[in-house]
């Protein structure tokens, strides 16, 4: 199991494929994986989850994963936020869900060199960023939501900063394929600096912990004002043992939003912390190898009482990044990703990252 990914006195690889076993084992016939058996699925964490098979060697799994994402893509680009065993619950299209595709299609490229299955979601990809662009602001930031009442206006930070990393990705796709996109790099350009520069264009949620560290995860802010990013907040999120608060006024840490933060600090090159909070969330793991969501600490209590698969995901995908074990471990890294016209930002960005 060496091309498992495993950390050293925390996470083994056999415990790393039966956390991914036991995503795969909430797989429906469709190839859709909900967040828990039963419970609803949305697109962007069928992706994470497709990528957590991915990493593991579930190929067989991952690969349906991607197909049900390719046959249920609607004809504008895009998938509706909610389904439950099939059925529509939430019919609007959020931005940031239906570019994730991009990301998980370029990771799964990268871990198994498929040029056929690049070739094949191409069109799915394109159409997904093609949608989301649509929904840009001349000023760079992207709306978060659509339906058929309309386009909601205010843009939201943690999804844009997720949206980049998705461009990024898709632009790479394109390189390989030999499909440039130049408007696509534009967007990414104004994008990354409506992020860096203007935090007064994005809707304030700054309780949530994603706020914080998005930003640096998806590649919009890095060099020395990342890590002043995280150090400016570290007091407020992280809780020493047990892994980050979800939102800093409630006394309840999430594993998910924990190894977010893992691939955040591994990106800018803080091993040490990643490897210290990668330790301090398997509290939460359970004996069948999936990971409860979360643990309010100040009664002992899961909450909710829900294991769910993209928490595992999260887990294996920091996994992967600490132990650098897949050719797709640097995808949070930005490694070889493609900056797109970012002007000024552009320079001050790569000065500071010299």
């Amino acid at each position: 199991m060496a091309d498992i990914p495993h950390v050293p006195g925390v996470f083994t690889a056999e415990q790393c494929l039966q956390t991914a076993e036991s995503i795969a084992a909430t797989q429906e016939s469709s190839g859709a994986i909900p967040w828990s058996v039963g419970g609803h699925t949305d697109p962007w964490d069928h992706i994470e989850n497709a990528m957590a098979l991915t990493v593991a060697g579930l190929l067989d799994s991952a690969r349906a994963a991607f197909e049900w994402s390719r046959t249920t893509q609607r004809a504008d680009g895009t998938w509706p936020i909610q389904l439950r065993d099939g059925v529509v619950e939430d019919a609007n299209s959020d931005s940031n869900f239906c570019a994730y595709i991009a990301t998980g299609v370029w990771h799964h490229v990268l871990v198994t060199g498929d040029r056929v299955f690049a070739e094949q979601m191409w069109p799915v990809v394109a159409k997904a960023i093609d949608f989301v662009l649509s929904l840009q602001k001349s000023t760079g930031e992207i709306c978060w939501a659509a339906g058929p009442s309309g386009v909601a206006d205010e843009a939201l930070l943690t999804g844009c900063s997720s949206i980049h990393h998705s461009i990024r990705c898709a632009l790479a796709l394109a390189d390989y394929l030999g499909e440039p996109q130049p408007e696509w790099e534009v967007a990414v350009g104004r994008l990354g600096h409506a992020i860096a520069e203007h935090p007064e264009g994005f809707t304030v949620k700054d309780r949530w912990s994603m706020e914080w560290y998005y930003p640096v995860l998806g590649g919009a802010v890095r060099g020395p004002r990342a890590s002043a990013r995280i150090r400016a907040r570290w007091q407020d999120f992280v809780v020493p043992g047990l892994g980050i608060r979800c939102v800093d006024d409630q006394p309840w840490v999430t594993g998910a939003e924990t190894c977010e933060l893992v691939l955040a600090l591994d990106a800018i090159g803080d091993r040490s912390r990643a490897f210290e909070q990668f330790s301090a969330m398997h509290h939460l793991r359970e004996e069948d190898g999936s990971y409860w969501t979360g643990l309010v600490y100040a009664d002992g209590k899961r909450w909710p009482v829900e294991r769910t698969t993209w928490t595992g995901a999260a887990v294996i995908l920091a996994a992967d990044a600490l132990s650098s074990t897949t050719p797709g471990c640097g995808i949070f890294r930005g490694t070889d990703l493609p900056r797109g016209l970012e002007g000024e930002y552009d320079c001050e960005c790569a000065a500071s990252e010299r």
